[in-house]
This record gives C-alpha cells, sequence and structure tokens, in this order.
C-alpha cells in the first residue's frame, strides 16, 4: 500500500541540542497513528517538520508519494492542523472564517461545502455568530472544521482536546473519526491523554528524547510490555528514557 506520509532517518538538531534523532515511521491513508511521548520529547518538532515550518537536519520526508522539498506547493494543499490552542480571528463570524481559510487554502469558497461542514461539526446554528464569541468547545468544533476545509489527505493534530472537558472531547473524538471515514484521510494524533490514544489510534509511536521507544498497534504493545494499561507503558517508558 502506498503511504501518505513516509519519515525516514529525519534529524533536526538546534545548535548541540538534537531535538528529532534518527527517526522513520510511515503513515497509510485512513489510518490514525498516536504520536506520544512526554514534554521536549520531539513530537511538536516533528510537526514542524511535516508542516514545512522548520528544516530537517538531515533525513527525507516524503508526502503522498512527494519529496516535500520537491512539491512544497502541492503538499501543503493536502495538508491540515490543529493544536489544542485556537486562534482565529474573533472579530469574525463562523461563515467569514470558514470563507477566509477556504481561500487561503485556495479554493473558490463554496456556501455549500460550508454548509456541509457546519452541519458536520453540528455549527449551523452560529454561522453569523462572532468567533469570539464562542465557548472552548464550539471553537474547537470551529477549528477542526476549518481543519476538513481543503479535505485533507493528511491531519495533524496536536493535542486537539486537550482544553476540552470530557463531554466534549468525546464528541469532538466522534466528528474526527466521521469525517476522517469519509475522506479516508490519514491522521496523527499527539496526546497526554492514554485513554483518547488507544480509543482512536490504530497504532501507536512512543517518542522520548527524540527518538523512536516503540511503534505498534495498542494491542501489540500491550502484549510487548505485559500491560493492559497504555498509561503505564508510557510512564515506563518515559521513565527509561534512552
Amino acid at each position: 500500500m502506498e503511504t501518505a506520509v513516509r519519515v525516514t532517518n529525519l534529524k533536526k538538531v538546534y545548535d548541540k541540542v538534537v531535538a528529532v534523532d534518527d527517526i522513520s515511521f510511515d503513515i497509510y491513508p485512513g489510518e490514525t497513528v498516536g504520536f506520544v511521548g512526554p514534554n521536549g520529547a520531539g513530537k511538536t518538532t516533528t510537526i514542524h517538520m511535516l508542516l514545512g515550518l522548520l528544516s530537517p537536519t538531515a533525513g527525507e520526508i516524503e508526502i503522498l508519494g512527494k519529496k516535500f522539498n520537491s512539491a512544497r506547493e502541492y503538499i501543503l494543499g493536502h495538508i491540515n492542523f490543529v493544536g489544542a490552542q485556537v486562534f482565529l480571528p474573533g472579530n469574525l463570524t463562523v461563515q467569514q472564517n470558514l470563507t477566509i481559510f477556504s481561500m487561503l487554502y485556495g479554493q473558490k469558497p463554496s456556501k455549500k461545502k460550508i454548509g456541509e461542514l457546519l452541519v458536520r461539526f453540528h455549527l449551523e446554528k452560529f454561522v453569523k455568530q462572532k468567533t469570539g464569541k464562542l465557548s472552548s468547545g464550539e471553537s474547537a468544533r470551529l477549528n477542526l472544521a476549518k481543519a476538513f476545509i481543503n479535505d485533507p489527505k493528511i491531519l495533524l493534530l496536536d493535542e486537539p482536546t486537550a482544553s476540552l472537558d470530557p463531554s466534549v472531547a468525546a464528541e469532538v473524538r466522534k466528528i474526527i473519526k466521521k469525517q476522517q471515514e469519509a475522506l479516508g484521510t490519514a491522521i496523527m494524533w499527539t496526546s497526554h491523554n492514554m485513554r483518547e490514544i488507544e480509543a482512536v489510534c490504530d497504532r501507536v509511536i512512543f517518542i522520548h528524547h527524540g527518538k523512536i521507544l516503540a511503534n505498534g498497534t495498542p494491542a501489540d504493545l500491550r502484549t510487548q510490555f505485559g500491560t493492559q494499561d497504555m498509561e503505564e507503558i508510557f510512564i515506563n517508558l518515559a521513565a527509561k528514557g534512552i
């Protein structure tokens, strides 16, 4: 099967600090891969390299079968990102935000497409609402709707439910999975909530001190480490280090 993301011997060094240390992994279309580790493990640095915000010190990134350096514009048109913090212009309405982000992705604004996203993310009654007046849960859903405005083939989620209460987080997870099933999107999902990771991910990659320590399905990892508790695996790997 062709990969959505292929990372080979990726490395990032800041001065003499090695943030990402010779990591390799694949992500396949329609697959959700958890990318987890302690703070400072190299998760965000890796995501920033996948988004083209940082240049690798060494190694190669291939997305949708194309080298990032030679197909940057094409790749960025098929990828999107959601972080824990939502930064959308608060003085614009929900509809205006989605219209502007549609244009930023080089698409002709479509009332039909925006309307479908508003319904899918339960935002239709807020269409004329100023974004700054939305609750945290409503803002999170708008941020996700924005992330699907270009029907991404790859979606990078950096703790997308971190600021949400459990009931809203559960709703957001369901919406993401439903949208993923419709589009066949490959997802990389970071979180410190191991129950969430186990619930949504087909495979989990543990990274610490810039190195990958484990990579497998939740079931395989539970067998490998002799425990049914993914949080215990996380704690043990974080304590073990390299």
